[in-house]
């Protein structure tokens, strides 16, 4: 029997491996610089660092952000649309809005359609709102229309009609004889990805997967052959956006489920995390090389949405509701009309930060951590990488400290500040817009640069505590070993809540659990436990939005009514009398999947500072200024050790800074549980 198990992680600026030795319980970790040119290349880096055995290997677990950058750096394929005669323009005019960030500003352009006009069709065939054929769909007109497409060198093709949702086929119809006579274009059809209401988000999200899916299933292709070349003959699994995974072959069909795949496992990981350390109400920190990702989980559980913005185009797929912004590890700082700032732009692997000496002439989050004394410049990454002071405190001179007209500690700091105030925004928006006090909840932190900068960000929310788990630099690729294989499937069906309806919805629920039954047959093994968990979407009548309820299965909907009222009282302090009206049914299936468990330490046999290897002078933000702070070796702390910021502890891939008025004790796993020092 084959004994280990891989997850790999691609981020902007590393791939981040981890193995699992199902024989010893056993773990083992490796980081390679991100290939952005051939991310294969990156991977297979990885694996070579790793040391891994791929003979011996059962399962690779993967999760990459490929196809999300693909759009927003609109760098996906000529694509075209096919749609219902009159209504070629649906996705072009959307909602005639002007996203919130860009609200007050005068300025405000849209950007180009990724769909050029003279790439949308509208062909003969109408089905009506209750799924009956009203027009037969024009099989001609259709074929005239994928041929012009070809002709003009497009490479994927979107199909969205009318009503779909209610009855998709003239959509699968559309697409079979497509794919008959043009077997070299990809064909995405809207009812293959979401059973939903509302035309222009299902175009956008059929556009949005017909964007992306040649560059996923090559790069996916050539992934698969890599790992067969190097001996690998096990099964291969993306994570997807809300969680669980799917095999690879399902993936490329429907890539667009992938496009958070990479931040998914870490929420999936902290959830495990949660359950069992017994904390109920955790906010996640993902800080990377390149980004920040913040997100909520509650009774072990992440919060999932069912719409998500996708560089302004939205797309109707399950995801993790999680928050990014631009600031991490690799993040640029620069200073404009006499303010800094810092991000969205990343030095990413290539260049890399001033200090990696590989041309990169601009300073970053990891330059200014460098010049305030938090990282040592011999031990970066394990001592793979030499950083160089000079050339880092130079360029923040160049860059930021002489056009600000301050020295070069204060910019570097101020680096450190202005990230704080952008992930409180971030996290404000996760917490308390939505009714929640994030001084309720414990702050988990991983990636390479969360255990750095985490401390500074609890500081100022304030939070009971922060946790630093173990191995935080590949933290999101230990979670996708902990990822079940998952489906999720979903039906509008738009009726009152009332005793009449009962029928109906177990009927449907019935449909949608036998439909993803059939999704986890050919993705996992016939004795794996199945979960299947029913969920409903309800509003009061006359609302836009919904709130999703569970409805276990002999549950009547009389006590609906009663948990949707509680619920909505509680998201935004009332409760009104008019009728509620069901929206969309779902269910989220899953096929259980063996899983690590969580290591426990040796307890402490001395004091903490038996683990001391040193000391070094670095910037402490309790006080403003230098100061000496003990060097802790992480390997060395046993459960129970306790100690006093100013503080560092190293470790081969991350570096976790406490300040002198915060404290740290060891958990019996290893974590590190960083609270304020009582007055």
């Amino acid at each position: 029997m084959k004994r280990f198990r891989v997850a790999v992680d691609i981020g902007g600026t590393f791939v981040d491996s981890i193995l699992f030795d199902s024989e010893t319980g056993t773990t083992r970790l490796a980081k390679a610089s991100t290939t952005p040119d051939e991310p294969v290349r990156g991977v297979l880096a990885a694996l070579d660092r790793l040391g891994v055995s791929l003979n011996d290997t059962e399962l690779f677990v993967h999760g990459t952000t490929l196809g999300l950058n693909a759009v927003i750096e609109r760098r996906g394929v000529e694509t075209g649309i096919i749609t219902n005669a009159g209504f070629r323009d649906v996705f072009e005019i959307g909602r005639a809005d002007v996203p919130a960030a860009s609200m007050y500003d005068y300025r405000y352009q849209r950007e180009a359609s990724i769909v050029k006009r003279r790439h949308r069709f509208g062909v003969g065939g109408r089905i009506d709102v209750n799924g009956n054929e009203v027009e037969p769909l024009d099989e001609a007109a259709v074929l005239d229309a994928a041929g012009k497409l070809v002709e003009a060198g497009i490479r994927s093709v979107a199909i969205c009609f009318l009503h779909s949702y209610r009855n998709p086929a003239h959509e699968a119809r559309a697409a079979e004889v497509i794919r008959e006579a043009y077997p070299q274009l990809a064909v995405s059809a809207s009812s293959a990805i979401t059973r939903e209401y509302r035309e222009y988000e299902r175009t956008a999200t059929a556009v949005v997967d017909a964007y992306i899916n040649p560059i996923f299933n090559d790069y996916v292709g050539r992934l698969e052959n890599g790992l067969v070349e190097n001996g690998f003959g096990g099964k291969l699994l993306i994570m997807r956006s809300a969680g669980g995974a799917m095999t690879a072959q399902t993936a490329r069909q429907a890539p667009i489920y992938t496009v958070l795949s990479g931040p998914a496992g870490g929420l999936i990981g902290a959830g495990q995390l949660a359950k069992a350390i017994g904390r109920d109400r955790v906010l996640t920190l993902d800080y990377g090389g390149t980004s920040l990702d913040a997100a909520v989980i509650e009774d072990g559980e992440p919060l999932v949405m069912h719409e998500a913005p996708l560089a302004d185009l939205p797309a109707l797929i399950p995801i993790f509701d999680i928050r990014c912004i631009g600031a991490g590890g690799g993040s640029i700082a620069w200073v404009q009309e006499g303010l800094l700032q810092v991000g969205p732009q990343s030095a990413g692997s290539q260049p890399g930060p001033i200090a990696y000496g590989r041309g990169g002439n601009e300073p970053t989050t990891t330059d200014a951590a460098l010049i305030l004394g938090f990282l040592d410049p011999s031990t970066f990454l394990g001592g793979t990488v030499d950083l160089d002071v000079p050339a880092a405190r130079q360029g923040m001179q160049n860059r930021v400290a002489g056009p600000l007209g301050i020295d070069i500690d204060r910019a570097a700091a101020g680096i450190f500040d202005v990230l704080v105030a952008r992930t409180a925004g971030a996290i404000r928006e996760i917490t308390v817009e939505r009714g929640r006090d994030p001084r309720d909840f414990s702050m988990l932190a991983f990636g390479g640069a969360g255990p750095l900068i985490a401390p500074l960000i609890a500081r100022e929310v304030m939070n009971a505590e922060l946790i630093v788990p173990q191995n935080p630099a590949v933290f999101s690729a230990w979670g996708m070993l902990m990822s079940d294989i998952v489906t999720d499937v979903a039906l509008t069906q738009l009726r009152l809540l009332e005793p009449e309806a009962q029928g109906p919805v177990e009927e449907a629920f019935a449909t949608l659990i036998e439909d993803a039954r059939a999704q986890l047959e050919g993705q996992s093994g016939a004795q794996t436990e199945r979960r299947f968990l029913r969920l409903v979407e309800c509003r009061y009548a006359g609302q836009e939005h919904a709130l999703e309820i569970e409805l276990p299965e002999g549950e009547d909907l009389a006590s609906l009514r009663a948990r949707f009222d509680d619920l909505h009282r509680e998201r935004y302090g009332h409760a009104i009398a008019a009728p509620v009206q069901i929206v969309t049914l779902r269910v989220r299936a899953s096929a259980v999947m063996p899983k690590p468990t969580l290591p426990i330490v040796p307890e402490a046999t001395g004091p903490a500072s038996d683990a001391q290897i040193g000391s070094r002078e670095a910037f402490c933000f309790a006080l403003r200024e230098r100061t000496p702070f003990a060097v802790y070796d992480r390997k060395l702390l046993g459960a129970g050790h306790t100690f006093d910021g100013p503080a560092i502890v190293e470790e081969g891939t991350t570096t976790t800074v406490i300040h002198s008025d915060q404290t740290v004790a060891v958990d019996p796993h290893g974590h590190l549980i960083v609270r304020r020092k009582s007055a």
